[in-house]
């Protein structure tokens, strides 16, 4: 693990997003609107799932620091192509960043929307997970291209 005492404590954030891409078969079951599947509503258990993941990211990857989060936001979208957006926003003020836990985050969000949806199909494929945006500590970052879906909740 890496030593952060000499560092300052700022205000930190990350922003990361997975891409879930929906075969038909998913697709046509959500067509009425409602995202649920026998095993419960979708994207409010992604949600949770995600949340929960990021808060124990320290337990999942190796050397992070265990880190009490000062928020946790999970969005799930559908964008024009009728794939999945799953953007997770994370806040602290500490000496280390939370670019892992927004990572983690989106990752295990869109599993849990795998998990849910694979009785319809085996087809669903999570095609993109990366980091959008963090900010505090040495440098900002900022994704050089605007992903696949530009108007995606950010």
């Amino acid at each position: 693990m890496v030593d952060v005492t000499g560092k300052a404590v700022t205000r930190r954030s990350a922003q990361a997003q997975a891409r879930v891409l929906l075969p038909p078969a998913v697709r046509a079951a959500f067509a009425d609107g409602e995202i649920r599947t026998p095993k419960g509503p979708v994207f409010q258990t992604a949600i949770i799932a995600g949340t929960m993941a990021a808060k124990r990211t320290h337990e999942l990857i190796p050397f992070c620091h265990p880190i009490g989060l000062d928020s946790c936001r999970i969005e799930i979208a559908l964008d024009a192509g009728g794939d999945v957006l799953v953007t997770c926003i994370t806040r602290v003020e500490h000496r280390t960043g939370v670019e892992m836990e927004a990572l983690t985050g989106a990752s295990v969000a869109a599993l849990t929307i795998y998990d849910m949806c694979k009785a319809l199909s085996h087809d669903i494929v999570i095609a993109e997970v990366r980091l959008i945006t963090k900010t505090g500590g040495k440098s900002d970052f900022a994704a050089a291209r605007p992903g696949p879906d530009a108007g995606a909740p950010r």
